[in-house]
């Protein structure tokens, strides 16, 4: 460890007294006078102040300085590894690596960045969603989208980045480090409202209907809840800090390049994701749904046919059943019973309804903005789902 000289100590010791004398009250000015006139002299003599650097003498910032930025090798090969155009400057970056919980100052944090990022992320994953999946119930349409845009998915996106956490912000950190602390920021950087009936979360769930999650809650049909306390609230803290990132690096691509490099940003690192839809639905009742939109769509009823069987007297029966609507087959499964296997076939035959979808070649309504695009042509729009 290096010792700081003994002058050194002398001189902030000087210092110390010094400004204590000038605190001092009135009944006290003489002899905090001559205190001061000592310490002054000595200094004058010596000045073991000059040695101490400016920085010492004030308390250290939340995060590093913006113009540390064009040092950092770490941020200039993460500017590099993203492909970011040369508009984006490394002090934008910085930025977005600062999470609110390590610097409360919206000035220096990424809160407005990542704000303005998720709003762009979600209206892309959305719009793709709906002209994709026309008939997507609400509820599997907000995993879908919590599954390409949440902050644990996000978290794994700045993950594949390579992005680094520092151990603890502060002003020494490298500038291409990822800067947050496990609480609550206090800035309000989501959508939602607070619920009238929040308070009695903790004793019990009201219901919620789909229509008040979509114009109360956030924007994955979640309440907005209160700051997380626990083992839970590290894990929960560092998948909105890491996707606060991401949030935020879309939100500057946007600052400085446009429309267009946002949405070609996005398709590209978070649209080009592969995610299975068909495994987020979890049917109770598949014959009755079934028979539901059988009637709802003017289709004959739906019947149950054995396709095939084997080992029905041993102890690994398989059965095949096909849910047939008149001579249109809707849906095939298999199961150890025939009961089971009339139910998976129920199963995938909402499913092949849910999932119907035009095509991968699809227009979304942002293809509008491009310069010579041709005429909309509004896409299919079901009128929802059954239960």
């Amino acid at each position: 460890m290096k010792r700081a000289p003994l002058q050194r100590w002398g001189g902030q010791l000087l210092q110390a007294r010094s400004r204590a004398a000038m605190a001092a009250p009135a009944a006290r000015q003489p002899f905090a006078a001559s205190l001061h006139r000592h310490a002054s002299s000595a200094a004058a003599t010596h000045s073991p102040a000059d040695d101490i650097p400016a920085e010492s003498l004030r308390s250290p910032l939340p995060s590093p300085r913006p113009n540390r930025a064009a040092e950092s090798a770490k941020l200039a090969a993460l500017h590099a590894r993203l492909s970011l155009s040369n508009k984006i400057p490394l002090e934008t970056l910085a930025r977005a690596l600062v999470v609110p919980s390590a610097d409360v100052n919206a000035s220096f944090n990424n809160s407005n960045l990542a704000f303005l990022g998720s709003t762009f992320i979600n209206y892309h994953v959305l719009e793709y969603l709906a002209v994709k999946w026309p008939r997507l119930p609400m509820t599997i349409l907000y995993e879908a989208l919590r599954a390409y845009a949440g902050k644990e998915s996000l978290h794994q996106i700045a993950r594949r980045w390579g992005v680094e956490a520092a151990a603890a912000p502060g002003e020494e950190v490298d500038p291409g480090l990822l800067q947050w602390k496990p609480q609550e920021s206090g800035l309000q950087t989501r959508w939602g409202y607070v619920r009238a009936e929040a308070v009695h979360f903790d004793r019990f769930e009201p219901r919620r209907g789909i229509s008040s999650r979509v114009v109360m809650d956030d924007e994955f049909g979640d309440t907005l809840q209160a700051p997380k306390t626990g083992p839970e609230a590290f894990k929960f803290y560092q998948d909105e800090a890491y996707g606060s990132f991401v949030q935020a690096v879309v939100g500057s691509i946007y600052t400085h390049c446009g429309r267009e490099a946002t949405r070609d940003f996005v398709q590209s690192h978070i649209l080009s994701r592969q995610i299975d839809l068909s495994s987020m639905f979890q049917f109770q009742l598949p014959t009755r749904e079934l028979a539901m939109l059988c009637a709802r769509e003017g289709f004959s009823s739906p019947i149950a046919r054995l396709e095939s069987e084997t080992g029905r007297l041993s102890r690994t029966p398989v059965f095949v059943v096909g849910i047939y609507s008149g001579s249109e087959k809707l849906g095939e499964g298999s199961g150890p019973s025939l009961n089971i296997a009339r139910w998976k076939a129920s199963m995938n035959a909402l499913k092949a309804w849910y999932m119907y979808s035009p095509g991968n070649k699809v227009r979304v309504p942002s293809d509008m903005f491009e310069e010579d695009a041709k005429p909309w042509k509004a896409p299919h729009i079901d009128i929802g789902e059954i239960i």
